[in-house]
């Protein structure tokens, strides 16, 4: 039994123009393929996705962003308190996005039922085996192919394509980093002891 609890009610959600302000994450981890190193970059990445409560349908962890918290630690609440995740958050948000409530019927303070939702990337670094929604809520570690065609709503599928954007774009300069040292070092080792560092 997780010692953690989540967060309930409404007393400290934040408003922004009658739009109840959320924020959640896109949970990821790389998985290198021991036998093909030829894999690409995009079918190296998983993201976790969760169980909607009572619904068999799949979402990333998202929801209020409180008064007592920065958007940051919103995101990397939910992310533990859905899907029991912690890990390195990316400062840049992948984006923002304005959508409908789900229930936005039954929710007479969120007054035109509007979410306006900030996702970031949560690296995962620890997963924990009981966490606070755990008895509501199955995670799912997908390849991003599987997770676009699973993301019920269209804006978090939206958020999916701009983190995998982002991800590649990461991919990228790491590999033109590790390019440019790999030939930085062959030319020191070309020169031998007379290299002389420049700051």
């Amino acid at each position: 039994m997780s010692n953690l609890s989540a967060r309930t009610g409404r007393d400290r959600q934040r408003y922004d123009n009658n739009f109840r302000l959320v924020s959640g994450c896109i949970p990821y981890r790389v998985v290198e393929d021991e036998e093909d190193s030829s894999v690409d970059f995009q079918n190296k990445l998983q993201v976790l996705m969760v169980s909607s409560p009572n619904r068999h349908d799949l979402v990333f962890p998202k929801g209020g962003w409180e008064d007592d918290e920065t958007v940051l630690e919103a995101a990397s609440r939910e992310a533990m308190e859905e899907a029991g995740v912690k890990g390195i958050l990316r400062e840049d948000p992948l984006g923002v996005w304005e959508f409908r409530s789900k229930s936005s019927s039954v929710e007479p303070d969120c007054i035109f039922g509007g979410c306006k939702g900030y996702m970031f990337a949560l690296e995962v670094t620890e997963e924990l085996a009981t966490w606070p929604e755990h008895e509501n809520r199955e995670r799912r570690w997908l390849n991003v192919k599987e997770a676009l065609e699973l993301c019920r709503y269209e804006w978090m599928q939206c958020a999916l394509e701009e983190f995998l954007r982002v991800m590649a774009e990461d991919g990228r300069t790491k590999e033109e980093t590790l390019a440019a040292s790999s030939i930085s070092n062959r030319e020191e080792r070309q020169i031998g002891s007379s290299v002389l560092l420049c700051s």
